[in-house]
């Protein structure tokens, strides 16, 4: 058995964190970890300097007596020392500075040990601090500053939520190995018919492609909790070239080619940069193919010029791919939108997408790339892509 940690910076909050360390420990083991940057009168198992030593400048790189750069030193400290321990659970409170000390630490554990996280910041934008993680936010509704009717229900709530994730775990599942799959709404009867054939043998994963998506999926590959990947759906990169709204950051593909995890990729969505509602649509884009996907969703239509980008962007992440790499071209079109008579149908575009993808590649045994000729969504690219993940997973027994 492990430790549940209740963490946070006693010299502030030592009144909380020991009501919810108590409730906690009524039913596991409980450390609780100090993270404050300044003098802490109140004893927590782990000290602050001790979690400060984990810091690779030292103590001294926490301890700076400015705010701003001790949290963000005292945030790396306490990853750090976190990654070392037998982490059953983690709990934590405080306001916009705790919450930057805390979750950097949490996002670091994996997908499924309960990570609770009591925050003043909890009802507004919190994509920063939870990321493409399962970490649960609970609003403090009142200020983190001592103990009254409100925080202490919110701080039981938050306790005993920890405490039932922990006591309750989930019964083991079938010991099929778990596939990873992109998808978006254009590309949803690609991914689902292959989702359907693979359900006998594995455990299909699919992640909406929306930015926070592909870095879960990718968190995933690196916690090493899938045996191979369907990148059906790569139009994340789309936003990161054009500024739209939905990209995964410059690291997508990173962790494919960290692991070398079996990966068929695809050019799914690629004709297609994501922003809000209509008039959020940047003006330098006003003369271009826009599509009206729902009121809050406009897409607009890659151009030959960003499908060069975006292809070049692909191949490169491919080329540092060491593990085995099928990457298919969807020659009839890339998406619903992209086929004859639809809004998006471009075949110069694709034409240069595909062209670039296929120059810069460079193919080995074990990273290929192959045209199809059919459109995304036909059953016969399923078909395809079927067919190269069978190859490199049974030529690769996990």
């Amino acid at each position: 058995m492990g430790s549940a940690y209740v963490v946070g910076t006693f010299d502030t909050k030592g009144a909380e964190l020991g009501f919810a360390a108590e409730l906690v420990a009524r039913g596991h083991p409980v450390t609780t970890v100090d993270l404050s940057t300044g003098e802490s009168a109140t004893r927590a198992d782990v000290s602050a300097a001790e979690v400060a030593a984990h810091h690779p400048g030292g103590v001294e790189a926490v301890f700076t007596g400015d705010r701003g750069t001790a949290v963000t030193a005292m945030a790396e400290a306490f990853a750090r020392f976190l990654a070392g321990r037998d982490v059953d659970g983690v709990l934590g409170l405080g306001g916009s500075g705790g919450t930057a000390l805390v979750t950097p630490a949490m996002r670091q554990l994996p997908i499924g040990v309960p990570k609770m996280m009591v925050s003043t910041v909890a009802s507004g934008d919190v994509a920063p601090y939870v990321d493409a993680t399962d970490i649960a936010m609970f609003p403090s509704v009142t200020d983190v500053a001592g103990l009254n009717r409100i925080s202490r229900r919110v701080l039981a709530n938050a306790a005993h939520a920890l405490l039932g994730a922990i006591s309750h775990p989930l019964p083991p599942a079938d010991d099929k190995p778990a596939v990873a799959l992109s998808m978006f709404g254009v590309t949803t009867p690609c991914v689902t018919a292959a989702a359907e054939r693979l359900e006998p043998e594995f455990d299909p994963l699919v992640f909406h492609a929306t930015g926070t998506g592909g870095r879960a999926m990718e968190k995933l590959v690196d916690d090493g909790l899938v045996r191979a990947v369907l990148d059906i759906t790569t139009t994340e990169v789309c936003d990161l070239i054009a500024g739209g709204v939905m990209s995964a950051g410059e690291q997508r593909l990173d962790a494919i080619a960290r692991t070398r995890v079996p990966y068929v990729g695809s050019c799914g969505a690629l004709d297609m940069v994501n922003f809000g509602a209509r008039d959020t649509v940047p003006e330098r884009y006003s003369g271009r193919n826009l599509y009206v996907h729902n009121p809050q969703v406009t897409l607009m239509r890659t151009s030959a010029e960003e499908c060069r980008e975006i292809g070049e962007f692909i191949a490169g992440k491919l080329n540092a791919c060491t593990g085995p790499v099928r990457f298919l071209l969807p020659t009839g079109g890339v998406s619903m939108l992209d086929a004859p008579g639809q809004p998006f149908h471009d075949p110069e575009a694709d034409a240069v997408l595909f062209d670039t993808i296929e120059s810069r590649v460079e193919t080995t045994a074990d990273r290929q790339v192959v045209r199809v000729g059919h459109n995304v969504n036909d059953p016969e690219f399923t078909d395809a892509l079927l067919d190269c993940f069978r190859e490199l997973v049974t030529a690769r027994p996990a």
